[in-house]
């Protein structure tokens, strides 16, 4: 599989963004993630489960929540929601193995995530190769 995600935000339950791989310098990552947990607890009070997709004219956000953390790609429409959500909830399964420890003690400092891309490289496009081959 891989290659499929765009972006990628982690955020706790408080809304605070841990990770972040986000390639369009638009995008504020802690307001994103504020903004997406807020989204989340208002899905969460009409249905159960709360917000599970949403589409952006030619992109699509799937979310996932895994022991009160948001996990939120986006994705090319073409791409299939099944694919999407392996894709997630194998980075999810990763940021839980690697990070357990420190998120039993996390106090806020985010820093401790930073390096988070290395293990997840094969799950995240390449967004500049990708503007690239289209100009080339």
């Amino acid at each position: 599989m891989g290659k499929i995600l765009r972006d990628l935000w982690i955020l706790s339950s408080d809304g605070i963004t841990m990770y972040s791989r986000v390639y369009n310098p638009k995008v504020n990552e802690q307001l994103f993630g504020a903004v997406m947990s807020a989204i989340n607890k208002f899905a969460e009070k009409i249905a159960d489960g709360g917000i599970s997709s949403f589409e952006l004219s030619d992109i699509k956000f799937s979310i996932i929540k895994k022991n009160e953390i948001l996990f939120v790609a986006n994705a090319d429409l073409e791409e299939k929601d099944k694919k999407i959500n392996q894709e997630l909830s194998s980075i999810s399964d990763k940021f839980f193995e690697i990070y357990s420890d420190q998120l039993a003690n996390f106090s806020g400092d985010v820093s401790i995530f930073s390096d988070f891309e290395q293990y997840i490289e094969n799950s995240l496009q390449d967004t500049v190769k990708k503007f690239k081959k289209a100009f080339w």
